[in-house]
This record gives structure tokens, C-alpha cells and sequence, in this order.
């Protein structure tokens, strides 16, 4: 994929930071789409566009008056009976993706990793456009050219280790693409328009991909939904994209993300929506902490304790968990489970030793559960993950006396602690994380744990609770003492936090780059912070 770009229209653009706009993925000033963009992509983009840009601008705005009513008291809830509910409806699953006890993922733009997740043997593998990837145009441009050499068997990186190219081997691995999030967009392309990122992204691999040479249909991954609306505006996308294309227009299959707090109500409808494309459903549990707490952001019941101290189990996940399976069993989908955030460690036996421990009692909880399998990103945890479920799946599988409408707000009362060493601790991952993204990296791993957009939003939005309820919510030192958490307090713990990284920083790399970088790193996230910027961008 090449460069393009128009000028976009300023209006357009997101508020600033400051004195700095938050950068928005646009194609380079000095290239032409016509010229740099696979020849006749703009042609096939343009209905599309037409079709499709203007609804999913009402999608956003929907979004936004829904938080805006939690926020007044108004949370959500499930919908009303109807036929996605009270119907007998199934889909019939493809024999090809029966078996995705594992799917591996990870950036689309790191062809290292992608190659090897391909040959890890794990039953799936996501491809990520999305938060594991910045997002930026080099970095877009390049992960889809890899999804596109993946897809067709060619990719290869240099093995510097052994010395030689490494290629894709023979498997039936199934394959999917993580476009960005309906909320994002991509500018650029269109003189004076803002296209939405999903559209651009799927547009961009559907058009380029031989249907015809694929080893199973193209698979999309659908992010971040937050209403069962949404999944026509996908639903549509498929459709139109399998027309222009002379394709069934059940050509494109997918399977969606449960990571807003508002979907968990309308899982059903959504899955009814897409029923000609769907396979499963998958719990992404990172981001959907993060929209429990945004949800629940006026609520000081809702101060969660530090991250890790809150066990894989806690009620607001496990009662989802259950819930999930029994809905994709009802109509013949696979439930997927979530990320284990801690990775294990060729260096580091003792964390090695831990880590792979974590990740079997979890993915064991997601199988006692009844999901089909669970996601990784490393590929040392594929065996053990894939142990943990039964062959191929537990389609079969229904909970005895299910509850339709369990609580999905259930208060977590009496799980981890709440420290001041832990926002310390959320501080620097923040900071760490942010510097990361202005370095290119979507996804860093930070102490044993891989932080990506979801974790770095989980943390930024516990720091603003803690802050926003003070004084009804006790935060404790290591001594016991309560710390009331002022906007103060906070600024002077994101100054030693910075001071901390400076000093490590100049031990490793006494880079002057590297140092201003981490100084912007601080001052963006504390920004976001203040300025309430919990969307997932």
C-alpha cells in the first residue's frame, strides 16, 4: 500500500491538546491517491463512502448520548423481547473455524510476530489493525500489507538468529483482520472527507484480496461495537463489499468483540444483525473493564482496586463470562474468552513459571465456563492454552436453569486493594505505554504485562475515579494512611513517576530524543486525563 493524501478539511480534525493536535491518521501531504492507491480502489471506495459515512457519524453520536445518559443515572439495559431473542434462529458453523480452542493475536505491522503466530499452531490468528497497532498511516500501511502477504501465504521476515528468511507454513489456521474501531477515522483520502477507519480498512483488504485463492472466506473482527445497530452498518459493509465484488453476499465472515459495556445487554440482537456472517463472539475483557468504568464513572461504588490485584473471576466479568456461551450455544456460534495480560518470559524462569501457571487457571475458568477457547499473543502459551478446552468446541454445551438476564453490574465489593502504590504504578504504565505509541509501538510489554489502548484506557480511567471520588473512596499508603487523590496529588505523582523513567531511561539509552519523548508521553496522558479523553483512540 502506498502513500496518499488531500489536505483534510481543519474543521475536521480532532480538538487540541494544548498546543498540539492529537495526531489523526492522514495519508502524507505530498502524495495522490489516485496515484498511490491500488489502482481503482478510489472507484470501489466511492459507493461505499456514499452508503456508508454519514450513518456511521449517527452511530458515534448515539454513542455519545448513551454515556451522557449513564452518566445522568440512565445505565444500560437489556432490550425488550423480539425475534433475535424469542426465535429458534441458528447459523450453521463452518467446518473450517470449528476449532478455535487459541487465537493468537497481535500487530498486523510486525511481520516477525505475524509469521510466527502463523506457524505457533494456534487454531486462529488476529491479525490487529487496531489497538496493538498506533495508529498511524506508516504503520496501517504496513499491516495491511502484511495481512494481504499473510493471507496469500508469501510473508517472510529475516531470522537474524538463524540466518535465513522465514516463510508460512502449510497449516489450516483461520485468519482474521482487526480493522480500527468504528469510532476512528481516516483522513486523506477523499479531498476535504474523513472516512471511517473500518470502512477504509476493510475496503482496503477486501479489494486487493483474491477471494478465489483464499484458503477459507476473508475474516473480519469486528471491534468495539456498542449497540446492536451497529451490526447492520457491518452487516451492510460485507453486503455492498460482496456485491461490487461479483461475490455471495454471505462471501465475508466475521466474528465480534463484546468490549463496550452496553453490547453485553444486546450480545442476541447483535449476533441476529450479522447472522449471515458471524461466527462467534469473543469477551474482550480489557476493554470492556474500561467501559464499565466510563460507564460507571459518576458512581464512587465503582472505584475499582488496582488492576492487578482484581482476580480473573471477579463477578462483573464471570457473570458475563457465563452468560456469553449460553447465548452463542443457542444459535450455533462459538464464545471466545479474553487476553491473559501476563506474558511469559524466555529470560525470567521464575515469571516464565508464573505466567504459564496464570494462563492455565484462566483459560481453564473460560473452558469450566463453556467458551470454546480464549485469545493469547505469545506464542509459548498456545499449547496450554489450547489443552485447557475440549475438541473442537462445546457447542453442545448448555448451562442447566441459565439466567437470560443476569446482573452485569454487579458491585465489586470485596476483591483487591486500592494504593496509592498502585496509582503510582497505573501512572508509569500510562506514561511508558503513551511513549511507546509516540515510538510507533502500539502494544509494549511492561513488566511481565503486555499493555496495549485497552490497559493504557483501564489505567487512565481508574487514575480519573480515583480523583473524581476522593473523598468517598479511601486510597491507601503503605502505611495505611488514606490519601486523598487531588488533581495535585496526581500532578506531583506524574512528576516522580516521569523523574523515575528519566533516570532509567539515561542508564540505558542517555538519548536526548528519548528524554523529550518521555516528557511528552507524561504531559499527553496527564492531559488526557484531565480532559475526561477515555474514547479508545
Amino acid at each position: 500500500m502506498a502513500t496518499a493524501t488531500t489536505n483534510p478539511n481543519p474543521a475536521l480534525l480532532p480538538r487540541p491538546f494544548s498546543n498540539r493536535i492529537v495526531p489523526v491518521n492522514t495519508a502524507p501531504l505530498d502524495s495522490d491517491p489516485e496515484r498511490d492507491l491500488p489502482e481503482g480502489f478510489l472507484d470501489f471506495l466511492a459507493p461505499l463512502h456514499a452508503a456508508l459515512t454519514m450513518r456511521q457519524r449517527a452511530l458515534v453520536a448515539r454513542r455519545e448520548n448513551a454515556l451522557a445518559e449513564a452518566h445522568a443515572g440512565k445505565v444500560p439495559s437489556y432490550l425488550p423481547p423480539s425475534v433475535a431473542t424469542m426465535s429458534s434462529w441458528r447459523i450453521e458453523l463452518p467446518a473450517w473455524c470449528a476449532d478455535q480452542r487459541n487465537q493468537m493475536t497481535g500487530p498486523a505491522d510486525d511481520a516477525d510476530l505475524v509469521v510466527k503466530m502463523l506457524n505457533s499452531g494456534a487454531p486462529g490468528v488476529m491479525l490487529d489493525l487496531e489497538d496493538s497497532t498506533a495508529n498511524t498511516w506508516e504503520h496501517n500501511a504496513l499491516g495491511i500489507k502484511n495481512i494481504l502477504e499473510a493471507l496469500a501465504g508469501r510473508l517472510t521476515y529475516f531470522d537474524r538468529k538463524r540466518n535465513k528468511t522465514m516463510g508460512i507454513n502449510p497449516s489450516a489456521t483461520v485468519i482474521f483482520t482487526r480493522p480500527r474501531g468504528l469510532h476512528l477515522h481516516q483522513a486523506g483520502i477523499l479531498p476535504g472527507e474523513l472516512l471511517p477507519a473500518s470502512l477504509f480498512d476493510v475496503a482496503m483488504v477486501a479489494y486487493q484480496a483474491d477471494f478465489n485463492a483464499l484458503k477459507h472466506p476473508l475474516c473480519i473482527y469486528i471491534p468495539k461495537s456498542e449497540s446492536a445497530d451497529e451490526a447492520l452498518w457491518w452487516r451492510d459493509l460485507f453486503q455492498m463489499i460482496a456485491r461490487l465484488k461479483g461475490l455471495p453476499k454471505d462471501a465475508i465472515k466475521c466474528m465480534a468483540l463484546v468490549e463496550s459495556h452496553p453490547l453485553a445487554f444486546q450480545m442476541e440482537e447483535f449476533a441476529w444483525n450479522l447472522r449471515d456472517h458471524i461466527v462467534g463472539l469473543n469477551l474482550g475483557r480489557w476493554d470492556y473493564m474500561a467501559s464499565l468504568i466510563h460507564f460507571n464513572l459518576e458512581n464512587p461504588e465503582w472505584v475499582l482496586p488496582d488492576r492487578n490485584t482484581i482476580p480473573h473471576n471477579v463477578a462483573f466479568f464471570q457473570h458475563l463470562r457465563n452468560l456469553m456461551p449460553e447465548i452463542c450455544h443457542k444459535h450455533g456460534m462459538l464464545a471466545i474468552g479474553g487476553m491473559t495480560a501476563l506474558y511469559p518470559s524466555r529470560e525470567d524462569a521464575e515469571l516464565n513459571a508464573r505466567a504459564l501457571k496464570v494462563l492455565a487457571e484462566d483459560k481453564k475458568n473460560e473452558a469450566n465456563s463453556l467458551m470454546d477457547g480464549a485469545w493469547t499473543g505469545h506464542p509459548d502459551q498456545n499449547e496450554i492454552a489450547v489443552s485447557q478446552f475440549p475438541v473442537p468446541n462445546q457447542l453442545q454445551a448448555r448451562p442447566a436453569n441459565a439466567n437470560p438476564h443476569p446482573d452485569l453490574r454487579p458491585l465489586p465489593t470485596g476483591v483487591g486493594k486500592r494504593t496509592l502504590a498502585g496509582t503510582r504504578a497505573a501512572i508509569r504504565t500510562v506514561i511508558r505505554y503513551r511513549n511507546g505509541v509516540l515510538n510507533g509501538k502500539g502494544a509494549s510489554l511492561l513488566d511481565g504485562y503486555m499493555e496495549d489502548l485497552a490497559t493504557d484506557r483501564i489505567y487512565r480511567l481508574m487514575i480519573a475515579q480515583r480523583m473524581r471520588h476522593s473523598r468517598q473512596v479511601e486510597v491507601l499508603d503503605d502505611s495505611g494512611v488514606t490519601v486523598p487523590h487531588t488533581p495535585e496529588l496526581v500532578s506531583q505523582l506524574f512528576d516522580d513517576e516521569l523523574e523515575r523513567l528519566l533516570h532509567d531511561a539515561a542508564k540505558n539509552s542517555p538519548q536526548k530524543q528519548m528524554a523529550e519523548t518521555l516528557r511528552e508521553a507524561r504531559r499527553m496522558s496527564e492531559e488526557m486525563i484531565r480532559r475526561e479523553e477515555f474514547d479508545p483512540r
